[in-house]
């Protein structure tokens, strides 16, 4: 497991587009020459079952950092003021949190807000927001989201980081007019037990499995099973379900900070 240094210098060398998983949903992604986060996490909590894998000055050839929501997972304060500090990363994040980025010392020229459907090009990439259902949308007065998911374009390549949600009504409806070469979903579920004590569900492994296997999707990846007790899943059942119903479709289940080239 690379960390640290060692592992941006990896990310620095590779010459094509690749992935990072750094557990739960949190990933390095390298598309069309550009290296971005998304979802950094870290914050160093004992209940981690993944530690923080590299600290902030270590990222400084992150272009870009994209947060999905603002939950501590997602959008972790420690994380993004730390890369705001020690970086020249510029942010994107959801519309609704644009006070929050701002608290966390990131300014104005450094950001950019999506809100659903909508698209922005940064650093030779579109990236375009997708919103996201984490139980519910709980859509702001203003009709922004504060739930997101980002499709990422750049050089012919398309990937997909679904943010932490449920399948909605229309969801698979609205990314059917891409074309994915991956796609980055939570399967860690949901239930009665944990929304009671303030764990926001997510797709089961089915819901997950099935949103992308009515879509063009050349690598699934389930993500979100692993960091915190008590919220957990089995990849493998995300693989067996996907070989059994839509079967021919790659799935990726690897280890943290593996390099995945598409």
């Amino acid at each position: 497991m690379l960390k640290g240094q060692n592992l941006f210098a990896e990310v620095a060398a590779c010459q094509t587009d690749a992935f990072w998983w750094l557990g739960q949903h949190s990933f390095i992604v390298k598309m069309g020459g550009t290296s971005m986060l998304i979802d950094p996490f870290l914050t160093d909590l004992e209940r981690r079952n993944v530690p923080p894998l590299f600290d902030a000055a270590d990222a400084n050839i992150i272009s870009l950092t994209l947060c999905t929501h603002d939950h501590l997972d997602h959008l972790d304060p420690f994380a993004v003021s730390e890369l705001a500090q020690k970086t020249q990363t510029h942010f994107i994040a959801p519309k609704a949190h644009e006070n929050r980025m701002l608290s966390l010392g990131v300014s104005q020229e450094r950001m950019t807000l999506l809100n659903d459907g909508e698209s922005c090009q940064r650093n030779g990439l579109k990236i375009t927001g997708i919103k996201s259902a984490h139980e519910f949308f709980d859509e702001t007065p203003e009709g922004y989201f504060p739930f997101m998911g980002y499709v990422i374009e750049a050089g012919g390549k398309t990937l997909y980081h679904a943010g932490d949600t449920v399948w909605w009504e229309g969801l698979q409806r609205q990314l059917s007019q891409w074309h994915f070469d991956v796609a980055l979903v939570p399967i860690n579920g949901r239930d009665a037990v944990r929304y009671k004590t303030g764990i926001i569900g997510n797709m089961t492994y089915q819901e997950a499995a099935d949103l992308l296997g009515g879509l063009e999707v050349k690598l699934s990846v389930p993500t979100h099973y692993d960091m915190f007790d008590g919220n957990r899943e089995d990849p493998q059942l995300f693989v067996d379900y996907m070989a059994v119903k839509y079967p021919g479709r790659d799935v990726w289940v690897g280890s943290v900070t593996e390099e995945v080239q598409f």
